[in-house]
């Protein structure tokens, strides 16, 4: 079997992980864990790859180094970095868990291009020995990619068996007849955009329905960005499936501390869900302490909003 374009970017570490090199960039996996909700309690049910690149040993924004990139390399640099997050996955995460990789639509309008590309992905999972249906394809709703041939890619993701994500729901760009076309198995909502509607009773009430109308088509919800502790609870009430954000666990190099969870069910092993009445036993990862139970409850409001002013 040949072998994927992006592998000949990879040098393999002594601790069993791969780092990419392109040009003067060395590119590392990140990753940050998804969490479910399951009868009060929160679980990691897969993990998203971030890029995180270096220049001469210092680390640069993704902004930064994206917008280096020259637009006739933009595909072969996605390319790898799938390639590494795949791998890296492999590696070092539980391997019951989904991994969550981006693309962006705007670079698949060619069908010979959407081929390349997913000969490529089936090349490194078989390299790396995954199933592609623990592989949930992002792709970010923009208007650079035309409605035809953005469902062609989907389809095309999904006739190969992996799964769909439709990032940053309630963006600008965003449209709920495009769900409905696409189909996909998993909606995230932008951050900013479900922080706005938590701010008030009428939003967080839209919020609900939201979810509720997406669980009815058999499609699950993710919450990004959460970052307070009312945030949490208010996600969890409104049935969201899966949350993600800095208040239960900042994203890891690899390779990342996120596998002492997956001893979930040995013997003596630790407890990698959470629940409300203890603590969380989810690695912090921020420079600064936690805040106590008592100090977040303190910002939360009545129902769960965040207070005016604030």
């Amino acid at each position: 079997m040949s072998r994927s374009a992006g592998l000949a970017h990879i040098v393999r570490q002594n601790d069993g992980t791969s780092t990419g090199v392109w040009g003067v960039y060395t590119i590392k996996s990140a990753f940050q864990p998804v969490f479910a909700f399951g009868e009060g309690k929160l679980s990691i049910a897969a993990f998203e790859g971030l890029v995180r690149p270096f220049r001469d040993g210092t680390g640069l924004s993704p902004y930064a180094f994206f917008r280096s990139i020259p637009p006739i390399d933009r595909f072969h640099v996605e390319t790898l970095m799938r390639t590494l997050h795949l791998l890296n996955a492999a590696a070092c995460l539980d391997p019951k868990v989904s991994i969550f990789v981006n693309f962006d639509p705007s670079l698949f309008t060619d069908a010979e291009v959407v081929d390349v590309a997913i000969r490529d992905m089936r090349l490194v999972l078989h390299e790396a020995g995954m199933h592609p249906g623990r592989i949930v394809c992002e792709v970010t709703e923009q208007k650079s990619a035309s409605s035809g041939a953005l469902h062609r890619f989907v389809d095309a993701l999904r006739a190969s068996g992996f799964k769909i994500a439709v990032d940053d729901y309630g963006a600008d760009d965003s449209d709920i007849q495009r769900i409905d076309e696409l189909k996909p198995d998993i909606v995230k909502f932008d951050a900013q955009w479900i922080t706005r509607l938590m701010d008030s009773g009428a939003g967080f009430g839209l919020l609900k329905v939201m979810v509720s109308r997406f669980a009815d088509n058999g499609i699950e919800t993710v919450f990004e960005g959460i970052e307070e502790m009312w945030q949490l609870e208010l996600a969890e009430e409104s049935g969201a499936s899966m949350v993600q954000g800095f208040v239960l666990a900042r994203p890891e190099l690899a390779p990342t501390s996120f596998s002492i969870f997956s001893a979930a069910h040995a013997p003596g092993g630790p407890d990698p869900s959470w629940s409300g009445g203890g603590a969380m036993p989810v690695r912090e990862t921020d420079d600064a302490p936690p805040q106590s139970r008592h100090q977040q409850a303190a910002r939360r409001p009545t129902f769960g909003r965040r207070q005016s002013g604030r």
